[in-house]
């Protein structure tokens, strides 16, 4: 996790993911701005472009130059969704960071209604689109499929795991790692920290300008993070108790298997060389069980002493001669 002196830090971060979003960039700007201009908060906004083929990120070189509360971080390629939050949730210096999507569907005059739920004692804020304005077959139908399996694995109860508006406390925000599809779950990982998760209805729009990045193969892509997501909700902090489980059941159906087979030698005299196949085969049962542990005592020591890998590459971006982001 990046540390923030104190000195820089401030009071809200607003992260943007976008990707070939031209259209909707100044618009966007316009709106986040003309809201965070009525709270009486330091604040910075960090647009995070993930390796758009338009004129997005001119577009948003050109507002940062205009505004210095704007920050740009630039991929080298299209990373996904996930990756361009985190990258924007490690450059976030804000004690409060808010996610929102760039397509517009999202409302920025949300913000202070989320930043009043999370006084209320909630480390997350998740926003509900209660009135979705997408298409009822292709976006609506599959979110609900697959939102009802979330909630049903991952035991946190939400109406809308999809939307991406929400407010999160930095100390939490901060300790979570995204990769994959996992930009779904931050509240199930939010949850393994311990986080107090509230909800609230918020407004969406129907998409105006541009194309939705979404199709039907993410749902196969989210369904397999789900697996990792089970995995991950009872066995990150300990890892040893999930291989351990397995390795010990190899051990004792081999030790079982063994015994069984002195016993039949024993009771009929019979000589073991009659026997070695099977009785290789209960060694191996048993030597795959020492396996299983040894691998679970090595993906616990990666846990608790692993250093993460960027799940992104940044370009240097200079502005006025110095390096605005630093390539990870």
């Amino acid at each position: 996790m990046r540390k923030i002196r104190e000195q820089d830090r401030l009071d809200l971060s607003i992260v943007v993911p976008l990707y070939n979003e031209e259209e909707n960039v100044n618009l966007l700007h316009t709106r986040i701005q003309t809201v965070l201009e009525t709270i009486d908060k330091t604040y910075e906004i960090i647009y995070v472009d993930d390796g758009s083929r338009d004129q997005t990120y001119p577009l948003l070189k050109q507002i940062h130059q205009q505004n210095k509360h704007v920050k740009v971080v630039k991929f080298r390629g299209n990373f996904g969704q996930s990756a361009a939050m985190s990258a924007g949730f490690d450059a976030a210096r804000g004690d409060v960071v808010i996610a929102m999507d760039g397509d517009l569907q999202n409302d920025p005059i949300d913000m202070p209604r989320l930043l009043d739920k999370l006084e209320e004692g909630y480390d997350l804020v998740s926003g509900w689109r209660k009135n979705r304005k997408d298409k009822l077959i292709i976006r609506k139908v599959p979110s609900k499929i697959a939102n009802k399996i979330i909630c049903s694995v991952t035991r946190v109860k939400l109406h809308d795991t999809g939307c991406s508006l929400k407010a999160f406390r930095s100390e939490i925000i901060k300790r979570i790692n995204l990769y994959g599809e996992l930009h779904r779950f931050i509240p199930a990982l939010a949850k393994i920290e311990g986080a107090r998760i509230s909800e609230m209805v918020v407004t969406h729009h129907p998409r105006k300008f541009g194309k939705s990045k979404y199709n039907i193969t993410r749902t196969f892509r989210v369904i397999v993070d789900l697996m990792a997501m089970n995995l991950f909700m009872k066995y990150l902090r300990n890892p040893l108790r999930f291989f351990g489980k397995i390795g010990v059941m190899f051990i004792v159906f081999g030790i079982i298997s063994s015994l069984w087979i002195l016993y039949r030698v024993y009771l009929f005299n019979k000589p073991l060389t009659d026997i070695n196949i099977l009785l290789t085969s209960v060694f191996l049962f048993i030597a795959t069980g020492f396996q299983f542990i040894v691998w679970g005592l090595l993906a616990d020591l990666i846990v608790k002493t692993g250093k993460r890998k960027s799940i992104y590459l940044t370009e240097k971006i200079p502005i006025n001669g110095k390096s605005f982001m630093k390539s990870k």
